[in-house]
């Protein structure tokens, strides 16, 4: 068994892996035909970012005859800086996430964000952008959007690239290394050829979307690919390398408390059991000694969205 799913992915790889530039931007558009596009940036305080990131999506996807991304919108989870001002004026439609679906109450978490941006857009393709990206590249749009539009037979499209850690090249994605490739090399093997797993750049298609589960918190980008790969199989998943990906580095705590949401979003696919203790607790030195400080780790998950009655009344409209 291991070495027939061992071939599976060495066929996979040279199928479904691609360069940028193996679609220049005219062949994209070319293979548009009428296909619209969403783009969305979930953003929590990146007032320095998300301006220049809108920015470039406007100048270089936006404009033409033929413009490749037809709705631009950041979803903003309750920014205490001027994110949504910034995003507002470089050009985006900035919707705050407690007005999405107000029936629901809303929880933190990168997931819930972007689930509920599924209300708010329209695209038939619908591309994930993190708002924390430096020296953003229009690469990272065209890359993953561009298979499903000349692909039929993709689905579900990840960006692969280099993260450098500071001036240290390929040593970013901690989590991906110490948690979420052994998680999906161990249990989902056909996932072992993605090279960023964890990554928050992906497109796909309004059709798979809303019929997946979305974990609230950090846990999305894994919960989404595992039950990609269950919903439409190996061969419609695929990943393009855009380059290199320079954004924020969160500190050790932080990716602590992401390896657990991780993991347990790994856990609930595996058993869909109970879960003993969906908490975590850490540690940090005080005056006296260390201080311990438990947090939740998310253990909740939103439904696929075509079983949300608002969703389904608008797409019948």
């Amino acid at each position: 068994m291991e070495i027939t799913l061992l071939e599976e992915v060495e066929r996979w790889l040279p199928r479904r892996s691609w360069s940028v530039s193996d679609r220049p931007l005219e062949r994209v558009l070319a293979a548009k035909r009428g296909t619209t596009v969403s783009v969305v940036l979930p953003a929590l305080n990146e007032e320095a970012t998300v301006g220049d990131i809108v920015g470039v999506i406007r100048r270089e996807l936006m404009t033409g005859a033929v413009p490749l991304v037809d709705e631009l919108v950041v979803i903003d989870s309750g920014s205490t800086d001027r994110t949504a001002e910034v995003a507002a004026a470089a050009g985006a439609r900035v919707v705050a996430r407690d007005d999405i679906l107000p029936r629901i109450p809303a929880v933190p978490g990168k997931g819930e964000v972007l689930w509920r941006s599924l209300m708010v857009t329209s695209g038939e393709v619908v591309c994930f952008v993190d708002a924390d990206l430096k020296d953003f590249s229009a690469d990272f749009v065209t890359g993953i959007v561009g298979p499903l539009l000349t692909d039929p037979d993709v689905d579900f499209v990840k960006a692969m690239y280099d993260r450098p850690f500071g001036d240290t090249p390929g040593q970013g994605g901690r989590v991906t290394e110490l948690v979420a490739r052994p998680l999906l090399n161990l249990h989902w093997p056909r996932l072992a050829g993605f090279v960023q797993p964890l990554g928050g750049e992906y497109a796909a298609r309004r059709s798979l979307l809303e019929r997946l589960p979305f974990p609230v918190g950090y846990g999305v980008e894994l919960g989404l690919l595992v039950d990609a790969l269950h919903t439409v199989g190996l061969d419609a998943l695929a990943q393009v390398d855009v380059g290199v990906r320079k954004h924020r580095h969160q500190d050790g705590q932080a990716l602590g408390r992401m390896a657990a949401a991780i993991y347990r979003t790994a856990q609930l696919r595996l058993s869909r059991g109970h879960l003993v203790r969906p908490r975590l607790t850490q540690f940090e030195r005080g005056e006296n000694g260390f201080v311990p400080h438990t947090y939740a780790v998310d253990t909740e998950e939103r439904p696929p969205m075509a079983e949300i009655t608002e969703y389904a009344r608008r797409r019948v409209a």
